[in-house]
């Protein structure tokens, strides 16, 4: 029995009315998709600090959310594992007529080309009236926001300079301190929302993940938070913010040091 057989199997017995784990018999696809996200986090955590050990855990939770949803499914009467894995395989052979059929592409950029004129293609197909229609709700924000703006370049609703975008930022930071200054605090969301969503739009024109350009920011706060706390010891928690900005500003300059 191949290992993949063994798990279908386990699912099977998890989810059995009679026999099977009562917390597994009571999730449902709505219950279980949180957990399927922090699983996809997960594999990203451990990709990024080139932990393969956990990285080979961390994909087994994650399949094991696919091989979860697909019984759920299986059990409504949808489709079942082998239908999903039926699913992925037909796409890739679609998208890849230049390694699956006769086609030829010149490099990684016109395959990418390609790859998304197909997908448009599809979901006209599937009724699709907008260039927008198809980008998925469930995403997180920022990934979302580049996606969306990516969909509104393809048909020329772009400024294809960081520049141009830059000067976008300063007109945002302007309005939002307009919201501030007024108290409101839902023009504050929506000023705080254009100003994040401009973000999104430099990290797309410079090519780079705002999400992983985020998590970047966040792992250097830890860093450096935490060197300061050592540094303070029991005495942290008391110094005014001008002693604790003081202190901030001598464990970056140590870091950068090390780094340099």
């Amino acid at each position: 029995m191949s290992q993949l057989q063994r798990l279908l199997d386990m699912m099977v017995q998890l989810r059995d009315p009679k026999a099977g784990c009562p917390w597994d018999i009571a999730q449902n696809f709505h219950t279980i998709a949180p957990y399927t996200i922090e699983e996809a986090y997960e594999v990203a955590d451990a990709i990024e600090r080139e932990a393969m050990d956990e990285l080979q855990d961390e994909l087994g939770d994650l399949l094991f959310q696919v091989v979860f949803h697909a019984r759920m499914a299986e059990e409504a009467g949808h489709f079942d594992f082998n239908d999903v894995a039926q699913s992925i395989c037909d796409k890739m052979w679609r998208r890849h007529p230049h390694v699956f059929g006769q086609e030829c592409v010149g490099d990684a950029e016109q395959q990418t080309e390609n790859w998304e004129q197909i997908k448009a293609r599809e979901r006209s197909e599937k009724g699709a009236t907008s260039v927008l229609d198809g980008v998925a709700r469930g995403l997180p924000e920022l990934t979302r926001a580049v996606k969306l703006q990516k969909r509104a370049a393809r048909v020329g609703f772009d400024w294809n300079d960081p520049l141009r975008v830059l000067d976008k930022l300063e007109e945002e930071m302007a309005e939002i301190k307009e919201a501030i200054e007024s108290g409101n605090r839902d023009a504050m969301e929506d000023e705080l929302g254009d100003l994040m969503f401009v973000c999104a739009n430099i990290a797309r024109q410079l090519d780079l993940d705002p999400g992983t350009a985020l998590r970047r920011a966040n792992k250097k706060f830890e860093h450096r938070f935490r060197a300061m706390e050592r540094q303070a010891g029991d005495a942290f928690a008391e110094l005014d913010l001008e002693q604790k900005e003081a202190l901030w500003q001598q464990v970056k300059r140590q870091q950068q040091g090390n780094a340099g």
